[in-house]
């Protein structure tokens, strides 16, 4: 038996179905590798943000080991109660640190999940910045920050974007993927006293890198703040490995330095779970004071923060880094596309627009049969017509089997 909302959201389920939107789980039953047990076959894929390869090191499952032993299972509490061990203030140290050349006097929180964080920290800074008429009188508020959020904006931050409009009443501006002249053109015409412009640093269904410099010279000339979600170029980008702000040099000598909110991501290259917000320590503990995702919630284990002080540690490792920058560049070498476009990108992120919905599930079905997974990614993750493969690649992938998934592209390809 079923009720009226089984049954409707049943036909909803059934429209999804028809239109190649429905998503499916998979069950991986082994280690995140570029060879793993799905759905109990084996698998060489090209799907995972493990772009160092770490999330299966050695060295990274003793630590976590050993933090277990230290602290226990659990954190018991949230941050703001008793959650807040000496890994996680120790983590926080060894995070600000990676940012210390780049974001004058930077203080680091750690939160959960990169999600979390982002939502933590937009509705965080709108908090307390919008007058009200009357104490009572919610609805009439007036807007005194203007948030500007980029296009292709991952989800997290387009939701913290939202709740800010609709919790602290900022005003909301999108601006064109990259076009820094709208964007310049609508900060011009602001006369709002508080403004944010928020991007990723690596749009995580293209691949390219954001115009940091060029949107931190905008902050500087508009006085406003700037928030970097680096969820795909911390631990990847940069000599050391510290993301998009090291990619382009940017340093604390730079007097605008000081506007930046730096989010950086570490379920992706560095290999375990979590999230960080990085910036000077008046945002920081502001955010911490007022970001009701980071407040009233249980913290991670104390053994997950213990772990990632060694993914740190190996991160600063270049040859991670040189391996994966070599996969990448065999990768667009030897990829030879005639009707399917390759994105410009040179990052780990590699899609291949295919077009409708259904030609990008056909092809990574056809992948699937021949034991590849690379995901198909489809509306409204990305714009309708640009159903894509999202190929990722891993420092852990060998030539071989790049050369497996392109073999095997062209084939698909050409059949």
């Amino acid at each position: 038996m079923s009720n009226r909302y089984i049954r409707h959201y049943s036909s909803l389920l059934e429209g999804l179905e028809s239109a190649s939107l429905r998503r499916k789980l998979k069950v991986s039953e082994s280690a995140s590798a570029p060879l793993m047990k799905i759905n109990g076959r084996q698998m060489l894929t090209f799907c995972s943000n493990d772009y160092l390869g770490l999330a299966n090191h050695p060295e990274l499952a003793t630590a976590i080991k050993k933090g277990v032993d230290l602290y226990g299972a659990g954190s018991g509490a949230s941050h703001m109660i008793s959650g807040h061990s000496l890994a996680h203030e120790q983590l926080e140290l060894a995070l600000a640190k990676t940012q210390s050349a780049h974001i004058p006097e930077v203080k680091a929180l750690f939160i959960s999940t990169g999600y979390m964080a982002n939502v933590a920290c937009i509705t965080g800074l709108s908090a307390g910045l919008n007058a009200k008429s009357t104490a009572t009188d919610k609805n009439n508020a007036t807007a005194h920050m203007s948030i500007y959020s980029e296009e292709l904006n991952h989800a997290s931050l387009i939701d913290g974007v939202r709740l800010a409009h609709k919790q602290n009443h900022a005003a909301i501006h999108v601006y064109p993927h990259q076009d820094l002249k709208t964007l310049e053109s609508l900060l011009e015409k602001d006369s709002n006293p508080f403004k944010l412009i928020i991007t990723d640093a690596v749009f995580s269904m293209d691949g390219n890198i954001a115009k940091i410099d060029q949107l931190l010279q905008l902050a500087g000339k508009y006085d406003a703040l700037l928030m970097i979600d680096d969820a795909h170029g911390f631990g990847v980008l940069g000599q050391h490995g510290h993301g998009a702000l090291e990619h382009f040099g940017i340093t604390t000598s730079d007097p605008r330095a000081s506007r930046i909110i730096y989010i950086g991501t570490l379920g992706k290259a560095a290999g375990l779970s979590g999230a960080f917000i990085a910036a000077h320590p008046s945002l920081t503990e502001w955010v911490m004071q007022k970001g009701r995702a980071y407040i009233y919630t249980t913290a991670s284990p104390p053994s997950t923060a213990y772990g990632l002080l060694k993914s740190l540690e190996l991160i600063a490792d270049e040859s991670h880094r040189n391996n994966l920058n070599s996969n990448i560049t065999y990768w667009k070498k030897n990829l030879h596309l005639k009707q399917w476009q390759l994105m410009p990108s040179d990052t780990a992120i590699q899609p291949i627009v295919i077009g409708s919905n259904e030609a990008a599930l056909q092809a990574a079905k056809a992948l699937d049969t021949l034991g590849i997974w690379v995901p198909a990614i489809r509306p409204p993750t990305v714009p309708a017509g640009s159903a894509r493969l999202r190929v990722t690649l891993s420092a852990a992938h060998t030539h071989q089997q790049i050369d497996t998934l392109i073999k095997s592209l062209h084939d698909i390809e050409n059949q």
